[in-house]
């Protein structure tokens, strides 16, 4: 006679490790906008550290989970142009060890929005460049580069005055927010 087991299955408890970390992040001082239905798909708002070239500004970034999260790392990408030597200019792609190389199930979303984004933007990496104009110019000249970070932000709307506006409009299908927490409670929790 075949027992059921009273382990969850791990797919549910992925399922419910995403769910978490995404409430984490919208229950945070985060702006998050659900992409449909889907948990996995996701974008969001990230602000500039303070007293770091990058405070004042805000960026949209792209969030995808895998479907064996928090085992593997999500995917994100800045859909916002931002001039950074570790992020690639065109393809908003980051190049950060902890999320690329080293990752593991102990860190969560949060983590990522909380210590790691803030940190490449404090301490910028133009050893291992993905955008080589804004490595070589930091490496050359830091106050020069701080004022072109300015700038880019400026031409880009991605001061948070400017995202703010632009926030609303920027998708016809992201004026409103999805709440993840109603979408996909269930009564088995």
């Amino acid at each position: 006679m075949l027992r059921k087991s009273s382990k969850p299955s791990r797919t549910l408890m992925v399922n419910k490790r995403m769910l978490m970390d995404v409430r984490k992040l919208q229950m945070g001082s985060y702006k998050v906008h659900m992409n449909g239905d889907r948990l996995d798909d996701f974008y969001v708002w990230f602000d500039g550290p303070k007293e770091s070239p990058y405070e004042g500004g805000r960026w949209k970034v792209h969030v995808q989970l895998p479907e064996n999260y928090p085992y593997r790392s999500p995917s994100i990408g800045f859909t916002s142009r931002i001039f950074h030597p570790n992020i690639d200019e065109a393809s908003g792609s980051v190049c950060l060890d902890v999320i690329n190389q080293t990752w593991s199930p102990m860190y969560g979303l949060n983590n990522i929005f909380d210590i790691f984004l803030p940190q490449l933007m404090l301490y910028p990496n133009p050893a291992d460049p993905l955008n080589g104009t804004a490595a070589a110019l930091m490496l050359k000249d830091q106050q020069a580069y701080a004022k072109r970070v300015k700038e880019h932000m400026r031409q880009h709307g991605t001061l948070l005055l400017e995202a703010d506006d632009d926030a609303d409009t920027d998708d016809a299908d992201a004026s409103e927010l999805s709440d993840v927490s109603s979408a996909y409670s269930s009564d088995s929790d």
